[in-house]
């Protein structure tokens, strides 16, 4: 049951809203390219993941991203995670709140009182982060069932108006440049790599079973990004007021314009409730993990009357950056994956195993990851790549 909770806990972590703004960042790609991108990042992602497992079993007991810098780099290396920590998942739980409380006020009709949804959004979602690990875990399994049983829900109504459509657009569009432009936003979408230093206090520092939760835990969310990249291309056109480029334009998920082609029948209505569940689900582990990151590196001791102020610190800037702007969304993910996701969950663990293993000595010990000096220059390659990726669609 533990290991089920871990695996549940890493999927919830990914599956969020970067899934959502998945077939908008992707629109004039088509289905294959897309795919393929999410197939390298998936791959990567579980690399980088079992790079920071072998990582925090080399140091003590409740150590987070940051001390595993500072322990193996140095203070250079503990600044620059410490910042890069803050901008990502300060970026990430911005989008996960402007998402959610958009959708919270279309299921309440809250539409009129801008700044209402957000609140209740995190007031509800973020007092499970506040309670802890277990109560959070044992909630995130919750959403998570209904995020699966929502998610079948939406492909068995959906897929019989895909499979009337005999020109489906997507299988005709091999738009690689798109697809490769998309790959900060599919970076973020496959980001749970900061909850490692949890998932190990979890799993009591038993490297077998975090392995078996980052495989399983990382293979729902891709299979699931193909299924509803599949989906949403085949109801959405990509053109026309309310299509997946209109959408673009406008910041916000592939869940709004289902309403314009689906009107109020029921496929729309699991498809928010699906897309709610994945932003929450998504939300509490990233809260979580930034949460404990604030604990160990401010070293505060997580007593109730401290953690109602690390609480603040997560949720009162985040909120305020919602308000000024509710549109934020798909930039805050760009932003998050672009620069965030590449250079802390990406290049971080990757310097610090070459840097561990070959500088350091620990080349040894609890080797997760096979492949030596060029395997990791492999990944390193693709994190350059992407962050030109990102460069270029900011800067040029």
């Amino acid at each position: 049951m533990k290991t089920f909770l871990g695996i549940l806990l890493v999927a919830g972590t990914a599956l969020g809203a970067g899934m959502l703004a998945l077939p908008v960042a992707t629109a004039t790609s088509g289905l294959i390219p897309a795919w393929i991108v999410y197939l390298l990042s998936w791959l990567f992602s579980m690399a980088t993941g079992l790079l920071f497992v072998e990582i925090g079993l080399w140091l003590p007991r409740h150590a987070n991203i940051v001390s595993m810098a500072t322990r193996i780099l140095g203070k250079p290396g503990k600044l620059l995670a410490w910042i890069l920590y803050i901008f990502l998942f300060y970026c990430l739980t911005i989008a996960y709140i402007a998402e959610g409380g958009r959708l919270l006020g279309v299921f309440f009709s809250l539409d009129h009182i801008l700044f209402l949804a957000p609140i209740l959004f995190t007031l509800i979602f973020g007092s499970f982060v506040y309670a802890g690990t277990k109560i959070a875990g044992k909630c995130n399994a919750v959403l998570m069932t209904g995020l699966i049983v929502s998610f079948f829900g939406f492909v068995s109504l959906a897929l019989p108006k895909i499979y009337g459509n005999t020109e489906l657009h997507p299988w005709r569009l091999f738009n690689w440049g798109q697809a490769i432009f998309a790959l900060p936003i599919i970076f973020t979408s496959f980001s749970y790599q900061g909850i490692i230093p949890s998932l190990l206090e979890f799993f009591e520092r038993d490297p077998k079973k975090v392995r078996i939760a980052i495989l399983f835990g990382t293979l729902i969310p891709f299979i699931t990004y193909l299924l509803w990249d599949y989906l949403i291309k085949g109801i959405i056109p990509i053109e026309g007021a309310h299509g997946l480029l209109a959408t673009k334009e406008a910041g916000i998920s592939a869940i709004a314009p289902l309403s314009y082609f689906l009107g109020g029948s029921r496929i729309y209505i699991i498809g928010n409730f699906f897309g709610f569940f994945a932003l929450t689900t998504s939300f509490i582990g990233v809260s979580l993990g930034l949460l404990d990151f604030l604990s160990d590196s401010l070293q505060i001791a997580k007593t109730s009357l401290n953690k109602l102020f690390l609480c603040a610190l997560v949720y009162i800037p985040t909120l305020l950056i919602t308000f000024i702007n509710p549109r934020i969304f798909l930039d805050a993910l760009g932003y998050a994956g672009g620069f965030g996701c590449a250079l802390l969950l990406g290049l971080l663990p990757i310097v610090m195993a070459w840097v561990g293993r070959y500088k350091k000595g620990y080349s040894h010990l609890y080797i997760q990851l096979p492949g030596g000096k060029p395997i990791l220059a492999i990944l390193f390659l693709y994190v350059v790549f992407e962050i030109t990726i990102q460069v270029l669609t900011n800067f040029v």
